[in-house]
């Protein structure tokens, strides 16, 4: 499974951005995907993460209410709507995808707990 992030750019405090990942399977079912974020010198942190079969998302606490994770699986494609972006300078976001099986936990925010990575794409927030 190969994963292709994009839609990074710049933008001011306030403004809005939506990031796709694109994913090389055929199909996206039974599999967690979620959104990472890494600031310079920082940990890499799990920000959003959506379940492909239930559609059931969970996000961080420290963007919870601006953004929405959301999946078209048609174009095995997920997005990241980020609305009302705080300044923080840049940041890379990045997309990692693993297979979920029914019955056993899963930890959509933990970057242990992904296998496939895409390259990721860097937001800059202006303020």
């Amino acid at each position: 499974l190969q994963l292709q992030a994009s839609g990074g750019g710049l933008v001011q405090s306030g403004g809005s951005l939506r990031l796709s990942c694109a994913a090389s399977k055929s199909t996206l079912d039974q599999h967690a995907i979620s959104w990472f974020r890494q600031v310079p010198g920082r940990v890499r942190e799990g920000i959003a993460c959506i379940r492909s079969n239930d559609e059931f998302t969970t996000y961080a606490d420290s963007v919870k209410g601006r953004f929405t994770i959301s999946i078209d699986k048609r174009k095995n494609t997920v997005y990241l709507q980020m609305n009302n972006l705080k300044p923080g300078g840049a940041a890379v976001y990045s997309c990692a995808a693993e297979r979920t099986y029914d019955g056993i936990d899963y930890y959509p925010l933990w970057t242990s707990f992904f296998d496939s990575w895409g390259q990721g794409t860097q937001v800059t927030v202006s303020s």
